[in-house]
């Protein structure tokens, strides 16, 4: 139900605020089956984007437990998000344990494995590990998703930065994690495609060369 209502809250925001928002399938996706979508995480805007991006299909998604401290929307919050303490490690662990009962419910999870902001000029900022140990544990695919206008609609240095225009959601290849057993070698993987095709299609955040 929670969800339900922050969709329809995302889609009149979104709508108001002149957005047009359009998802790109790079390769066929099936909703009916549980996976671990990645995305990166560039601006504010990325929350309404993700709620039109996954539709109606059945998500959880991993977000900061600072967030629910916020009055009235940390309520609904609180009950849309696994919440993780970083700093907490039994805390963190419970969140983990919690998304593996999400997956095996056949819902899919999203994880920004960024963690925060990508401030640096770069792609992306340095993964963590978090998602791609979920992974092989559960044997479940990793989709990455690309949001590519997030940062031009409103950019994370002023929440009054606001703009209307394109959004776009591109979802990249499935990667199977049957091949693997090393969540290093994984999240380095997942970071070298989504860095790649961030470049490819000449994100407006990158001011610095990639090696």
């Amino acid at each position: 139900m929670v969800y339900h209502i922050c969709r329809f809250w995302a889609d009149v925001a979104v709508f108001c605020w002149g957005i047009r928002h359009k998802n790109i399938y790079e390769a066929p996706h099936n909703p009916d089956r549980p996976v671990i979508f990645v995305f990166n995480h560039i601006s504010y805007m990325d929350i309404p984007i993700l709620l039109k991006a996954f539709g109606g299909q059945p998500i959880r998604v991993l977000g900061k437990a600072e967030m629910g401290k916020i009055p009235i929307f940390g309520f609904i919050y609180k009950a849309a998000v696994v919440m993780v303490e970083r700093s907490d490690p039994a805390k963190r662990a419970q969140s983990v344990k919690t998304l593996k009962d999400v997956l095996r419910k056949n819902i899919s999870i999203v994880i920004a494995p960024e963690g925060t902001f990508n401030m640096t000029g770069k792609p992306l900022k340095e993964f963590y590990d978090g998602a791609f140990r979920i992974a092989i544990e559960t044997q479940t695919p990793i989709k990455p998703v690309l949001f590519l206008d997030t940062y031009d609609r409103l950019n994370y240095k002023s929440i009054f930065s606001l703009t209307p225009g394109k959004s776009r959601a591109i979802f990249l290849e499935e990667i199977n994690v049957k091949d693997t057993d090393l969540a290093e070698e994984l999240k380095q993987r997942v970071y070298n495609i989504m860095e790649t095709e961030l470049v490819k299609h000449k994100a407006s955040w990158i001011t610095e060369q990639t090696n």
